[in-house]
């Protein structure tokens, strides 16, 4: 049997006694004996290395551990500290996942003066008038004569995202503004028709009394302020009296 052989399996793996102590003791002097609790356990990383785990204290921080790393260059020599880090357990409360914050921004998050720019490859956007790579000099000449000079217009992927995002939403007809409307918006003539493939589907809303004024509305969307909109009989306010001659002075109020 070799030397090798009669030494300990947690000696080897460096998860001996010494090392724990060896942890311990580097963890105290780091952040202090009143945040270190019980050793948790320790996972060899191959090559003397072994991670240590030790309860964490700190306040604020339930369910993360200490790690410290330990190394052993081999027999005979002394157990030394690579690193100590705070590490979260499987009950510990952490971040959400970072999402950059062009993905996080939502209708109305725009404040006068922020910036939010197209990206070149947009896939809502296609370009107007291309020949290859590069725009085609005598169709763009005309273009900007006629003032339609827009690089890129909305792509088929871009209209149908819009017309998706616009039908479910609050001017679509599934609401309930739009489900207990007398009408709807296609046969009211406060609708503003569009032009172009949406105009099928949509139209905007002028009717400064209604909910969606200025707004695009579904052609199936509604409200009470339709224009063709007729109150029913017990929807009509109460009739006024008939008008009554106040026939007293002030001489017979002052008799009483």
């Amino acid at each position: 049997m070799s030397a090798a052989d009669q030494v300990p399996s947690e000696v080897s793996s460096g998860a001996s006694a010494e090392a724990v102590d060896t942890a311990r003791a580097v963890l105290v002097e780091q952040v202090g004996g009143e945040l270190v609790g019980e050793h948790l356990g320790a996972e060899p990383e191959g090559d003397g290395v072994v991670s240590h785990r030790f309860a964490c204290r700190q306040p604020g921080y339930r369910g993360w551990v200490w790690a410290v790393v330990t190394v052993l260059p081999g027999d005979g020599l002394p157990v030394t500290v690579d690193e100590v880090v705070m590490l979260p357990g499987d009950d510990a409360i952490v971040a959400p996942e970072w999402v950059p914050y062009r993905e996080r921004i939502k209708p109305g998050d725009l404040s006068p003066g922020d910036l939010l720019p197209a990206d070149e490859d947009d896939h809502r956007l296609v370009p107007t008038w291309l020949e290859g790579d590069r725009p085609d000099p005598v169709a763009r000449a005309v273009v900007e004569e006629i003032g339609l000079g827009r690089p890129r217009v909305l792509s088929l992927e871009g209209r149908d995202a819009a017309a998706e995002r616009w039908y479910a939403g609050d001017q679509g007809p599934d609401t309930p503004l739009a489900q207990s409307a007398p009408g709807r918006c296609g046969g009211c003539g406060f609708l503003v028709r569009l032009t172009g493939p949406l105009a099928t589907m949509f139209g905007v809303c002028a009717n400064e009394y209604a909910n969606d004024d200025a707004r695009v509305v579904s052609l199936d969307h509604g409200c009470g302020a339709h224009s063709e909109a007729q109150l029913r009989r017990k929807q009509l306010p109460p009739p006024l009296p008939d008008h009554v001659l106040d026939t007293i002075v002030r001489d017979d109020l002052e008799q009483f």
